[in-house]
This record gives C-alpha cells, sequence and structure tokens, in this order.
C-alpha cells in the first residue's frame, strides 16, 4: 500500500498524523499556493501534476495504490481530476470531507450557488465588506469598487490588488469568536463575504456577523464527482483497512 494525500486543509495535516503513527507508506502533496505551508509529519512534495493526464503518470510511476482527497472544498479543480485520474488508473479514492457549515438561528445569510455570484450580491451603496475568501477570486470584486474591503490572507500579496479601496490582515487560522468580533469592530464591518469551507477553523467570523447581527453572503460549494466520502481520519483509516470499500 503507497497513499498520496492530496492536502492543504486542518484536515489534511490531521490525517496525515494519522498515517504516520501508523507507519503508512504515503506522501502529503501541498498545491503550492502558500509560501509557508505547515510541515507535514510525511514526505512531502509542493506544486501541480499537470492535469489528469500529469497526475495518473504520477500514481503509475510511485506506484500509489490509494489517494485521499482532504483538499479544500472549493478546490474543485485538483477534486475533478484526482476524481478522473483515479478512475483511468484504477485507483481507490476517498474524500476527506468536512461538514459544511449550517445556518443557526440568528443568522442572516444570503445564499449564492457560485463564487461568481457573490459581488452581485453585495449592496449598491458604499459598504465596509470582509472578503473572507482567500486570494484566488480576489479580482471579481473589481466589479464594485465602490466598496471599502478588509482582506485576510495567508501571505502578502505580490502584486498590487484590484481594488482601489482595501486593507489587508496577514493572519493564519484557527481563529476565535473574540478576536474575529474585535476584527469586524476595529474595521467597522457592514458584510461577511464568505465561501462555505465547513469546519471548525474559520468559523469564527460567523459566529462574529451573528453577534453583530451583520449580513453574510456566503457561496455554497461546487458540486464535486464521486460518492466515497468520508467525515474524519477515523473513516479513512477505516477504508484503508477494507479492501471491499475501496474505490472511486
Amino acid at each position: 500500500m503507497r497513499i498520496l494525500l492530496l492536502g492543504g486543509t486542518t484536515e489534511a495535516s490531521a490525517m496525515a498524523r494519522r498515517l504516520a503513527a501508523a507507519g503508512t507508506d504515503a506522501v502529503f502533496s501541498y498545491a503550492g499556493r502558500t509560501n509557508a505551508p505547515v510541515a507535514q509529519p510525511l514526505p512531502t512534495r509542493i506544486g501541480g501534476f499537470g492535469g489528469v493526464a500529469g497526475l495518473c503518470d504520477y500514481l503509475r510511476s510511485e506506484a500509489i495504490s490509494h489517494v485521499i482527497d482532504a483538499t479544500h472544498p472549493f478546490a474543485a479543480g485538483m477534486s475533478r481530476n484526482a476524481y478522473a485520474a483515479c478512475a483511468a488508473t484504477g485507483t481507490g479514492l476517498v474524500r476527506l470531507e468536512r461538514p459544511a457549515w449550517v445556518a443557526q438561528a440568528g443568522d442572516d445569510w444570503i445564499s449564492v450557488a457560485e463564487m461568481s455570484a457573490l459581488p452581485a450580491a453585495l449592496p449598491d451603496i458604499a459598504s465596509r465588506v470582509f472578503l473572507a475568501i482567500g486570494k484566488q477570486q480576489i479580482a471579481l470584486f473589481a466589479a464594485k469598487p465602490q466598496h471599502h474591503y478588509l482582506l485576510r490572507l495567508v501571505d502578502a500579496p505580490e502584486a498590487p490588488l484590484p481594488l482601489p479601496d482595501a486593507d489587508v490582515v496577514l493572519a493564519r487560522g484557527p481563529f476565535s469568536e473574540a478576536g474575529d468580533l474585535a476584527l469586524l469592530e476595529k474595521h467597522r464591518i457592514t458584510h461577511v463575504v464568505a465561501k462555505n469551507a465547513g469546519g471548525s477553523g474559520a468559523r469564527a467570523k460567523l459566529d462574529a456577523a451573528r453577534a453583530l447581527g451583520l449580513p453574510v453572503i456566503m457561496a455554497e460549494r461546487p458540486a464535486l464527482p464521486g460518492g466515497n466520502v468520508a467525515g474524519d481520519p477515523d473513516a479513512v483509516m477505516r477504508w484503508l483497512a477494507h479492501p471491499a470499500l475501496r474505490g472511486v
């Protein structure tokens, strides 16, 4: 058995610790989107594979028998490539996926079906927006330049932001409700924009928004192929231990 763990999430790091503790032959893969990724207790590679064909070549050349997709729920391209490559090579695949967030009493959520619909859901009147979506889709909000944007990023932007009025806070989660409450109050935020990543590490902004009575504009997750989904590392370990459960 040789495992490829596609990572970049808190759940991926937890999975890596479980695999390392079990003495499993496994490789951890980072996409390379942050400058200083969290160190892992497994041999680690950084960078893309070159699409489905490149991933197929990697699976064959490295004699990978199982793939654990523990990428971010919005890393749809990687998840789709993993599904296609595993299907083409007959490699077992499981997706380690944290549950999506669910609105609670007191939440004021506006749900949109995809990331591209987020800017249109903002008001036309100038507002102060906490843009808690990472760095990949910032350019979408150039369509609403009248707003002041607060961005929280892991790394400093390498190029000028496409937003005329923006502040950047550099921080790596997990975050606390008290900390996010202070952040939203300090910057006089009126709207929170997020994607439904799920998990506990970034939920604090939603709790803080509820406490302040702020609306949250939430992008729902993209649909991903394959029905073999595990909710935690324990479920993945059970899948690895039972040949009859393996597959895409």
